[in-house]
């Protein structure tokens, strides 16, 4: 979803770059929201399932939005169209990390950022 790609000589190594790419991008994306304590943490699952959370749920939430709709070459006019609102600021609203999301709500954004992408998410 966040459509980040990493590599290292271990699997310890891949995962602290996995996280010092999402810590970058979230940095790159929200610099004055950032709090002085963000934190990022990355694990490993069974099936090469990787799982990334944060203590700020919104801006991660937030971050996968914008890159899947930058992705996806569409405006923010283009995805607030997709989720039958006239105004652009409804969804941009979400963008920015300002309104906390249901985990519902959150696929209905993430399909009208990206249409055309699937994301599985799961629940841990």
């Amino acid at each position: 979803s966040l459509d980040v790609m990493t590599q290292g000589k271990t699997k310890e190594d891949a995962l602290f770059m996995i996280k010092d790419a999402v810590w970058e991008l979230t940095h790159s994306y929200f610099p004055r929201q950032i709090k002085k304590r963000f934190d990022i943490t990355v694990g490993a699952y069974k099936k090469g399932v990787i799982g990334i959370s944060s203590n700020d749920s919104k801006l991660l939430l937030s971050l996968v939005l914008k890159r899947q709709r930058e992705k996806s070459q569409i405006t923010l006019r283009e995805a607030a169209s997709f989720l039958g609102s006239p105004s652009p600021n409804a969804y941009a609203q979400y963008e920015k990390g300002r309104i906390n999301i249901s985990l519902d709500k959150f696929e209905e954004l993430l399909h009208a950022a990206n249409p055309d992408h699937r994301t599985l998410l799961r629940v841990i």
